[in-house]
């Protein structure tokens, strides 16, 4: 199957930015929620470690952008920013907060999952090797973040559960 190559190379830049933006996105997220998290030290842990690994993804993103003769969308990347902030303090308001930040962590890490699953195959499609290189890391560390929620998402629904008998205001964070 022949590809156009430059149609090809420009939705390949467009998804790379995309993921950038997705990346400044969950960074916001994670930020906003490992800020409130008081009564689950593990799971305050684990989000302090995956901000980490989220900045060091854009910004190696950024070098794969920069790398095919792109430029990062600022406008994207300000709305992932936004849209993050505003879903941080719709969860802050939700006296299970905690519970479903998770879900929504979740959820959030397959959805990169799938980005970077499609990154990999355009990125093989036409060649470049590095960038595939690039995203098939950002997937192993998205898929351990996954899994991690995955395994402990039943912990802090205990925890969680715990608390709210005894101090509901505790329980959220």
């Amino acid at each position: 199957m022949e590809h156009d190559r430059p149609v090809a190379r420009e939705h390949l830049l467009d998804w790379l930015r995309d993921a950038h933006a997705m990346e400044e996105q969950a960074e916001t997220m994670l930020k906003g929620m490992e800020g409130r998290l008081e009564h689950y030290p593990e799971l305050r842990t684990r989000i302090a470690q995956h901000i980490q690994e989220t900045q060091h993804q854009a910004e190696r993103l950024r070098f794969c952008i920069q790398d095919l003769g792109g430029d990062i969308s600022l406008l994207k990347d300000w709305t992932g920013k936004f849209m993050a902030t505003m879903q941080g303090f719709s969860g802050a308001m939700a006296s299970d907060e905690v519970v479903k930040g998770s879900m929504f962590s979740y959820a959030f890490e397959h959805m990169e999952i799938a980005a970077y699953r499609n990154l990999i195959a355009a990125a093989q499609i036409l060649g470049e090797t590095q960038t595939a290189q690039v995203c098939q890391s950002i997937l192993e560390e998205e898929i351990a973040m996954a899994s991690w929620l995955e395994n402990n998402m039943s912990n802090v629904v205990s925890q969680f559960l715990l608390l709210a008998g005894r101090d509901p205001g505790a329980a959220k964070r």
